[in-house]
């Protein structure tokens, strides 16, 4: 059933549901441990099954590794001639990112795959097993990939992607040993600043300074716009798990909310980080088969029957007051609540801010 003339109410969203698209207050949603970081494995491929869009058979760039390819599986060709008439193979680069935690023996993750010569298109094509190593010439494998290719952008299709197409074969191990102190490091640079990075210290330092068993000294304190050293009590230097784990659970909602108006948008993963009192002006605006109106309205009982109320929508001003725009954050729950994609969400919110209505800076990563 189609949604059209659908009008989401932003303010009465709010007591209905929370607005889930938010990453939460966690300090560990922000930040990471120094020493992690994503790693990148890289390596050449092969893609076959290719339907005549794949490298042509007389470029050597490709044959001479898909005659490699042949004699490892027990079938050589004595020449590379009788490689020139066939369009269904193309040589990528296959390109899959270690998580910042790192990752272990066995493993599933994504690859992405990227055509290297003149194929036209990777659809309907399977990755051969193909060895990943680290960006540095001369590391050992770390991961082997391999599978059925899908499309994710139609108007690109010489990139594909291999879901848990990787598996990792040797640990990758990003996170130092933890002695007497570590450091957190704030992870979006957005973020960066020594207002925000003093807001997070002191949170640190709330949650364990005011204890019962009270600790003589501050645990954490900034060492820049960025940084910050937590000290382990010596009590928990035996096993630093769990203090790790409770300092990155601390709430720093507070100092969320000391930022600018700011939303940040990843269009990668679909997260909408919403910082400070981002307010949206009254607009009405069509996307798809919705039409959103971001106006405050009254209720009032319906007159068959006085028990159901109805909304009346207020009519679309210019030049309103900080009392007469709503919250962000309701109309990203109202967005939730009918199911609304991620990438549409973040269209929305570009249209808002294009045309002046969404009061914040609009970062789309």
């Amino acid at each position: 059933m189609r949604r059209a003339s659908m009008l989401i109410l932003m303010a009465a969203w709010a007591c209905v549901t929370p607005a889930v698209s938010l990453a939460s207050g966690e300090l560990k949603n922000y930040a990471r441990l120094r020493g992690q970081g994503a790693s990148q494995l890289i390596g050449l491929g092969l893609v076959v099954g290719l339907n005549g869009t794949g490298d042509s058979g007389e470029e050597l760039v490709m044959a001479r590794p898909l005659a490699e390819a042949l004699r490892r599986m027990g079938n050589p060709i004595p020449g590379l001639e009788e490689l020139e008439e066939g369009q269904s193979v193309a040589l990528v680069m296959v390109h899959c990112e270690i998580p910042k935690t790192g990752a272990k023996t066995d493993d599933r993750l994504d690859v992405r795959v990227s055509v290297v010569h003149s194929a036209a298109s990777l659809a309907g094509g399977v990755l051969l097993v193909a060895p990943l190593t680290g960006a540095t010439p001369g590391q050992a494998v770390y991961a082997y990939a391999s599978g059925q290719l899908a499309i994710q952008d139609e108007q690109i299709p010489t990139v594909g992607f291999v879901r848990g197409g990787a598996q990792v074969v040797r640990d990758v191990s990003t996170t130092a040993d933890i002695g007497q102190s570590f450091e957190v490091i704030i992870d979006s640079p957005w973020m960066a600043g020594w207002d925000v990075a003093a807001e997070i210290m002191g949170e640190i330092n709330q949650q364990y300074l005011l204890t019962t068993s009270r600790i003589a000294e501050p645990i954490a304190r900034v060492i820049d716009e960025r940084t910050i050293r937590v000290t382990v009590p010596e009590a928990e230097r035996a096993d630093p798990s769990h203090f790790v784990a409770d300092v990155l659970s601390t709430d720093i909602s507070a100092a969320l909310r000391n930022l600018p108006a700011r939303v940040v948008c990843n269009t990668r993963t679909g997260v909408i980080v919403v910082t400070g009192n981002v307010r949206v002006s009254p607009a009405v605006i069509t996307h798809g088969d919705l039409t959103i109106t971001t106006t405050v309205p009254a209720v009032a009982p319906t007159p068959a029957n006085p028990q159901t109320t109805r909304t009346s929508w207020a009519a679309v001003q210019t030049g309103a007051t900080q009392t007469e725009m709503s919250r962000l954050e309701d109309l990203l729950a109202a967005l939730d609540q009918l199911d609304v994609a991620a990438k549409a969400k973040i269209e929305i919110l570009q249209e808002l801010h294009r045309i002046g209505k969404l009061h914040a800076e609009l970062i789309v990563e």
